[in-house]
């Protein structure tokens, strides 16, 4: 089916249900459903046929639903523009997509003006919130498509290769690609979370992460559920904890950096979370120490998915019973893993000759389906090497164990070679996020004379905690050993992020290879 026929369904089931919340404004499915059609109207009405990109950047708004609903009714294909990004990587990555129409929110009106100078494709700004200047407020867009006549551009196959989404890549290591997200991985996508995150009785999400990133994606797909989509502005972990009581919260997603800042908070005892069915963790591995910690503290709620803009969301899924249980005792080992694959997929490890490994064996995590991207826009070579063999190429090293769980050791970029051994920074970081002292740790390789590259740790502590430089050495030798263990500690009062809110390694390298003609010794 077309994405859009998936909110339908939903807003067919349960038409007076409320589907947005956002501050003291409720819209339910029948209002929003209303909304998107009049933006699709004016879309048509302004002359968009066909596959055009059209961008949506803004902070958190329940506006940013309504035009990607909007946008995809249309037929156009949505581009989330990240709000967090620096004008330049926005410019090149709108240019890169031939951007043609942009939905944006009026604090970042500014550099809508300046996108609008160096963009030559971007013909149609429309300001969500607000007149401003000769670009009309969404309200007075929609009414410019009220005699305008729908266009039917669906087909009796489900429109299978027609473009959803054009998304960026995170452009850690350089400029984003695009990539093509089709009806059909879109789809496939939409059909195994409403699977995979159905819980029973009137579902209530907390949407706090960008919905520019994978929490709009989440959202959607929440649609199909029936859920009540509940929008806070910005992570703010207070209010985090309080909205899950307050909404009695059934649904959550976070990045794990947003997870352990919930964990650390002096308050966090302090709520009822009763409620909570699937407290979804993706984006990056997680600290199996605050995993459990996660458990004690939310219930048996806890669930983790392993995905990658190529590949959203739903490669792998860990449940939130097994989860649990390994808490509790039962494989405890299951606490440091992704989950199995998903229904719609093949998932297996591969050595860098295209030889399939045996459980246990370290290689790189390739994939097989229909949630697998289409390829990268305009970018066959680059298409051409994620498909090496036959396979998806994730990028990322791992194993599997004997029962079929996927274990995460790390991106193949960020693994440092100390004295001729492979140490994977994800081991490192989660040995010493078991600390419970620890809020939050980064570990890099940096060039050292003796061992090639050295070992180093950025620590951040939980407020009013610290611990020296020895105590954290001497745990990490005991729990990880000699030669995982960090040559140095620096002491942080944060880690920077990538615009996608994931540690930024990139960054923290720069400073210790900027004399160096590569990244590794």
């Amino acid at each position: 089916m077309r994405a859009i026929d998936y909110f339908d369904k939903g807003a067919e089931a349960c038409p007076d249900r409320t589907a947005i919340v956002d501050g003291e404004t409720r819209y339910t499915y029948r209002e929003t459903r209303a909304v998107t059609e009049r933006i699709a109207r004016a879309m048509w009405a302004a002359g968009l046929r066909g596959e055009e990109c059209a961008g949506i950047y803004s902070h958190n708004d329940a506006r940013v639903l309504f035009c990607m609903l909007g946008i995809m009714r249309a037929g156009a294909v949505w581009v989330p523009i990240n709000y967090r990004n620096a004008i330049d990587a926005n410019v090149e990555y709108m240019n890169y997509a031939k951007t043609a129409w942009l939905f944006y929110h009026s604090d970042f009106k500014d550099n809508v003006e300046e996108l609008r100078a160096r963009v030559p494709s971007l013909r149609h700004l429309v300001c969500i919130d607000c007149e401003d200047g000769d670009n009309p407020s969404l309200e007075t867009f929609m009414q410019r498509g009220t005699q305008a006549d729908e266009i039917d551009w669906a087909d009796a196959y489900g429109n299978l290769d027609r473009l959803v989404g054009l998304v960026p890549t995170g452009g850690t290591t350089g400029a984003a690609k695009g990539v093509r997200v089709t009806s059909l991985a879109w789809g496939t996508m939409t059909e195994m979370a409403s699977h995979y995150w159905r819980s029973d009785g009137d579902p209530v999400c907390l949407n706090v992460a960008p919905l520019s990133h994978a929490a709009g994606v989440v959202a959607f797909t929440m649609f199909t559920l029936g859920v009540t989509n509940i929008i806070l502005p910005k992570f703010d972990a207070l209010e985090v904890l309080r909205s899950i009581e307050r909404f009695r919260c059934t649904h959550l997603f976070l990045p794990p950096t947003a997870f352990y800042a919930l964990l650390a908070h002096r308050d966090a005892g302090k709520f009822d979370y009763s409620s909570l069915r699937v407290f979804l963790l993706a984006g990056s591995p997680v600290s199996p120490d605050k995993l459990k910690q996660g458990i004690e503290m939310f219930g048996p709620c806890m669930c983790q998915s392993y995905g990658q803009t190529e590949a959203p969301m739903l490669l792998t899924f860990l449940d939130a019973k097994t989860l649990a249980a390994a808490a509790a005792g039962d494989h405890p080992e299951r606490l440091r893993s992704c989950g199995k694959p998903t229904s719609a997929v093949l998932v297996a490890i591969m050595d860098d000759r295209g030889r399939i490994l045996p459980a246990h064996e370290r290689g790189e995590i390739v994939a097989r389906g229909t949630l697998v991207t289409a390829g990268y826009f305009n970018m066959p070579e680059a298409t051409a090497e994620i498909r090496t063999y036959g396979w998806h190429h994730t990028g990322d090293v791992g194993y599997v164990d004997a029962d079929g769980y996927v274990y995460i050791v790390d991106r193949k970029k960020d693994m440092i070679v100390t004295g001729g051994f492979n140490v994977y920074c994800a081991e490192v970081e989660a040995g010493i996020m078991a600390l419970p002292e620890v809020r939050e740790c980064a570990v890099i390789g940096v060039p050292d004379d003796k061992w090639g590259e050295a070992v180093k740790a950025f620590v951040v502590f939980r407020d009013g905690e610290s611990l020296t430089e020895a105590a954290i050495l001497a745990h990490c030798k005991a729990k990880l050993g000699g030669v995982k263990s960090p040559k140095a500690i620096e002491f942080r009062s944060d880690i920077p992020k990538t615009p996608a809110g994931k540690t930024d390694r990139k960054s923290l390298r720069a400073p210790y290879w900027v004399h160096s003609d590569r990244g590794v010794h």
